[in-house]
């Protein structure tokens, strides 16, 4: 019996394993590479440095996610306006891939150049808002803005879809705000966004974060918010350092249930007599 037809079919076979093996491979390492290229463009775009005044303390912390195609767009910016108050951003634009983390740039960066004509928080994302509009992308982003004079402790806050922020005082006092907010930046034009004016007391601080350190599969909304408001709490009470918070609040991420962005700015102010 002449077995010539099975080793040429065994041999086709292994041809046609080797060929789909080498193309999962080469998709695998494709998708690693873009991957790669989006977390570098996000940690590209995020600020190196953070601003300093006196009484202010600021502490940041980012987890870019990194699984799969769950690259997405959060981001977070602190910045001296020009007339010497703070300006503070955090935000997420919708999508989890390359064009979400390139979009996150345009975002972050017409912001910037936005609140050096009007630091306004409510015009600055209007302004934002009718630029992305321009752009025609598909694309969205939620965002927080907020102006800090560090010297009177009072934070002017402005939100386009974004979470409400958590805040604590040093008497033991906390909670998550309630402005009234406008829709995502790139959605609808010709929309107000309403400033909140807030209180920034001595020893007390505002948290700024994105979905993805408090929301996913395990962890409804609210209840990540009030995991965040109790560690805001503690840590003011407490007098606990805001880097110290910042990197509480982000190890409370890995239980949401999901690889997704995670981003947390923490905002803190010394008492009037504070040294720089």
């Amino acid at each position: 019996m002449s077995r010539t037809g099975t080793t040429d079919d065994g041999d086709e076979l292994l041809t046609r394993l080797g060929a789909l093996t080498a193309q999962a491979r080469a998709q695998a390492e494709m998708q690693r590479s873009r991957v790669e290229l989006a977390i570098a463009l996000q940690r590209g775009m995020l600020p190196r440095d953070l601003p300093v005044a006196r009484r202010l303390h600021l502490a940041v912390r980012y987890t870019p996610a990194c699984q799969g195609l769950n690259v997405g767009g959060d981001w977070y910016d602190a910045f001296t306006l020009g007339d010497g108050r703070i300006g503070l951003a955090i935000g997420d634009v919708q999508g989890h891939n390359i064009e979400a983390a390139a979009f996150m740039g345009q975002v972050r960066a017409g912001l910037r150049a936005l609140a050096s004509v009007t630091s306004e928080p409510g015009e600055v994302l209007a302004r934002t808002n009718d630029l992305l509009l321009s752009l025609g992308s598909d694309l969205f982003a939620t965002c927080t803005f907020m102006r800090l004079d560090p010297c009177a402790g009072v934070l002017e806050s402005a939100r386009a879809g974004h979470l409400p922020c958590v805040w604590a005082t040093a008497d033991g006092k906390s909670g998550v705000t309630e402005d009234e907010g406008g829709p995502p930046l790139g959605v609808q034009p010709g929309v107000p966004y309403p400033v909140t004016r807030y209180e920034l007391t001595t020893g007390g601080v505002f948290v700024l974060l994105t979905d993805g350190v408090v929301e996913g599969p395990t962890m409804r909304l609210e209840e990540g918010l009030d995991q965040v408001t109790r560690l805001a709490g503690i840590a003011a009470v407490a007098g606990m350092d805001v880097d110290a918070l910042a990197a509480a609040v982000i190890k409370g991420a890995e239980r949401v249930g999901h690889d997704d962005d995670a981003a947390v700015l923490v905002v803190g102010l010394d008492g009037p007599d504070a040294q720089p």
